[in-house]
């Protein structure tokens, strides 16, 4: 009876884990982790210089009279003659940080180009921000602001999310800053053609324009 009793205990004991690992899997809220995660996670704005080009005229038709400069003149005038002017491109995307220094990580075609890159952290504070170091392969890059004691996340293994399991998305779609999506990791190791390197994680969380850089976190609030 002793032994029996024991095996029903050991049984019940492991059907009390099944359930709290249920109920680990089934968050009440992502509360917690959007609060957590919510100082570590950047809002990255950037202005680009985008050259005006050539002549109007010239750019769409050629040169309709050849080396003719006169004739030129004389029916098209100075309305064609107007060099168009240089125009500053502004773009938003996310990024999060990784160090209490500074650093932080984003997408690559989010700071591409960029003339200005500007951080507005979860306070409001902004900051200037420099790149260290772009891989246009992946889509990454590593800038950095001057600040200190900030708040960094930590990465996890994309190897121990099983696909089903619950995943939280952070970022600024539409400039929206700290808008916090859930999912769950719909599949991993994805083919898709967009990079040299494809071994994406596919997520049915809300991913829009902005939350580009931005980190997808496991309920451990893991990136």
């Amino acid at each position: 009876q002793i032994a029996g009793l024991t095996v029903i205990l050991v049984l019940l004991s492991g059907v009390a884990a099944a359930s709290a690992e249920a109920v680990r899997m089934i968050p009440a809220s992502f509360s917690q982790i959007a609060q957590d995660a919510r100082p570590s996670v950047v809002n990255i704005q950037t202005v680009k210089t985008v050259p005006g080009g050539s002549r109007m005229l010239e750019k769409f038709y050629g040169q309709p009279f050849g080396n003719n400069r006169e004739l030129y003149e004389r029916f098209f005038g100075p309305f064609f003659n107007q060099q168009p002017r240089d125009r500053n491109e502004e773009s938003l995307g996310s990024g999060f940080i990784i160090s209490d220094d500074g650093y932080i990580v984003t997408n690559y075609h989010v700071i591409k180009g960029a003339d200005e890159i500007k951080v507005v952290l979860h306070d409001k504070n902004e900051y200037d921000a420099k790149v260290i170091g772009t891989d246009p392969m992946t889509d990454l890059a590593l800038i950095k602001i001057k600040a200190k004691k900030l708040i960094p996340l930590t990465f996890g293994s994309s190897k121990k999310t099983p696909v089903g399991s619950w995943v939280v998305a952070i970022g600024s779609p539409f400039g929206l800053e700290q808008t916090v999506t859930a999912g769950i990791s719909s599949g991993k190791w994805r083919i898709i053609g967009s990079v040299p390197y494809d071994d994406f994680i596919q997520t049915d969380a809300s991913i829009n324009p902005g939350n580009s850089g931005g980190p997808l976190l496991n309920l451990d609030g893991y990136v």
